[in-house]
């Protein structure tokens, strides 16, 4: 299906470019932040990557694998919003004391 492939190129793209700007921040919770946001995008790619597989085969081993990558995408993702959740203040109060400096 040619949304998943849209999908599929748009969170790779982010993943991209979340790691592009990891790689430029030099505050540590900042940093974390980033990783976080990179870690939900490559979740994304790989979730959509298995959904992808479940419609483009029809065989029992691209069924496995879809369901293989679609849990283990969907993990990555909880855990980037989970990790998200928590630096979020953290960057917030360190830009902030950037700001004031």
């Amino acid at each position: 299906m040619p949304i998943f492939v849209i999908l599929i190129i748009i969170s790779f793209s982010f993943y991209i470019f979340y790691k592009i700007k990891l790689f430029r921040s030099k505050q540590p919770a900042e940093r974390h932040w980033i990783s976080a946001k990179s870690k939900m995008a490559l979740g994304a790619f790989v979730a959509f990557f298995g959904l992808n597989q479940l419609f483009l085969y029809d065989t029992t081993t691209a069924l496995i694998v879809g369901i293989i990558f679609i849990l283990v995408g969907g993990l990555s993702i909880w855990g980037g919003i989970k990790a998200y959740k928590f630096y979020l203040p953290h960057a917030a109060k360190e830009a902030e004391e950037a700001r004031k400096n």
